[in-house]
């Protein structure tokens, strides 16, 4: 049902209630995942929605100190789409001069946007559902990824969750973490909550040199279930072609195989 906010009679279209939707994931975007997001084709356009949705009091705007314009879902508009308020407080108008959270989930983000709004090169291979976490996976394990995504394929599902690993997090956060999935899939409680037997952890990182780091953290543990890529890779060359890499061995892989 097409809303009208209370400020200068803006109408509430069809695509900003799938943009504020999204924020219950994304929690804040930039302009380009508000494109991508909101079906705009046009910067121009963008700019002009993305402002007005602001005056109207939908949404919060603030800045990076390079100038990037961010946005967040206000009260208002959690109240209009009826999903929870999960967007981080910050003052409206403000510029950030460094914000871990914020350039984390811009990078999350960027990984939901291309897996669920992207063309998919595979055949046969389709987005079937994306899981956010906001608080630990169990009570007695405490794993918060970054997401969780299922594709369907044409052997089945594949199910993996995601990290995204912007070189904050030291060796013994990452011992913990493989710990932590470790006992998660030991304990039969993936397959209780999710309904399939196995998953992958997809690692992005931020650099060539936090990759190998990280591949031989894990490698040093288990060669199974990790895959691994940087995120400049996915970014310029796409998810679906061969940039994942496992523990060992120096040969890049897809992430799903072209069936014959």
């Amino acid at each position: 049902m097409t809303g009208i906010s209370e400020r200068r009679g803006l109408v509430v279209q069809p695509r900003d209630r799938r943009l504020f939707e999204e924020f219950e994931v994304m929690r804040v975007v930039d302009r380009e995942q508000a494109k991508i997001v909101a079906g705009f084709g046009s910067t121009t356009r963008a700019n002009a929605r993305l402002l007005a949705l602001v005056r109207a009091g939908l949404l919060r705007r603030f800045f990076l100190a390079s100038g990037k314009s961010l946005y967040v879902l206000s009260d208002k508009g959690t109240r209009l789409v009826g999903v929870p308020l999960r967007s981080p407080r910050r003052r409206q108008d403000e510029v950030l001069v460094a914000d871990l959270f914020i350039e984390h989930q811009l990078a999350v983000n960027r990984i939901y946007c291309a897996m669920k709004y992207r063309p998919i090169t595979v055949q046969g291979v389709q987005f079937r559902r994306w899981v956010a976490f906001h608080e630990p996976i169990t009570t007695s394990i405490l794993l918060i990824p970054d997401g969780y995504v299922e594709f369907t394929t044409p052997t089945g599902i594949l199910a993996a969750f995601l990290e995204v690993d912007l070189g904050h997090e030291r060796g013994p956060v990452w011992k913990e973490k493989l710990n932590h999935y470790s006992r998660f899939a030991d304990s039969g409680e993936f397959e209780r909550r999710f309904g399939l037997k196995q998953f992958r952890v997809l690692v992005l990182a931020n650099s060539e040199r936090r990759l190998r780091s990280l591949r031989k953290t894990i490698a040093a543990v288990t060669q199974k279930a990790f895959w691994f890529a940087t995120l400049a890779a996915v970014h310029e060359q796409g998810l679906f072609v061969p940039v994942w890499y496992r523990p060992t061995g120096e040969t890049p892989r897809h992430l799903i195989e072209e069936q014959s």
